[in-house]
């Protein structure tokens, strides 16, 4: 089973067409986005509608709560809050009743067992929060807190939200960003794309993992 997960498209279909484009390629079995489909870019219509065609599994993020019922004062920086409101107000416009209707029930968070050792579990930001940033260089602790290591069974988990794609082991788990396909933080100009696959090996299963950039 190959999986790819990618996040934060925020309605740029541009660089979603060229990331599916990719994963097509490389004949990934299954496709999981990690929310943030819509907001903020230039088609969010057609961003949203390349994941629905493509049958992925979806998870519910931050701006996708935000196109659902709006963005309060205490969530963004008061000076921008204004600017975000009317990106909001403009990218809602571009939707179907439909589409808010899909966007309001996607789930917070998905597991999907690997194999029989191994389970992934996704989430937007933290397991109990759509906002909260957990960042590339944060402690080891701050991770193991905000992910709740100790009542968190599954081996590997894979988030978003921060914009920036990495790659960490900390006791025993693997933890993954998957960056952003449409507005990355980290300097890249090809959006990244989290690549697991399970392999099978002398008839035990291990996992492997990595992170691609898309080359343009």
């Amino acid at each position: 089973m190959r999986y790819a997960f990618i996040s934060d498209i925020h309605g740029n279909a541009v660089a979603l067409d060229a990331v599916l484009n990719d994963i097509k390629r490389k004949s990934i079995d299954r496709i999981v986005v990690l929310g943030d489909i819509c907001f903020r870019g230039p088609e969010p219509k057609r961003a949203l509608e390349l994941v629905k065609s493509n049958s992925a599994d979806v998870i519910r993020g931050n701006a996708d709560e935000w196109m659902v019922r709006g963005i309060r004062e205490n969530e963004v920086p008061l000076t921008a809050f204004d600017t975000m409101k009317r990106e909001r107000e403009w990218g809602v416009s571009r939707l179907s009743q439909e589409d808010i209707t899909y966007l309001t029930e996607l789930p917070a968070s998905l597991t999907f067992i690997a194999n029989e050792k191994t389970a992934i579990h996704v989430f937007h930001a933290t397991p109990d929060s759509l906002f909260n940033p957990v960042p590339p260089d944060g402690s080891g602790d701050l991770i193991k807190q905000q992910f709740h290591f100790e009542s968190t069974p599954e081996q590997i988990l894979v988030y978003a939200h921060i914009h920036q794609a990495y790659i960490r082991y900390i006791d025993g788990k693997t933890v993954i960003n998957t960056g952003s396909v449409g507005i990355p933080f980290d300097g890249r100009r090809s959006p990244p794309t989290a690549l697991l696959k399970s392999v099978k090996k002398r008839s035990a299963h291990r996992l492997s993992v990595s992170v691609m950039i898309l080359k343009k």
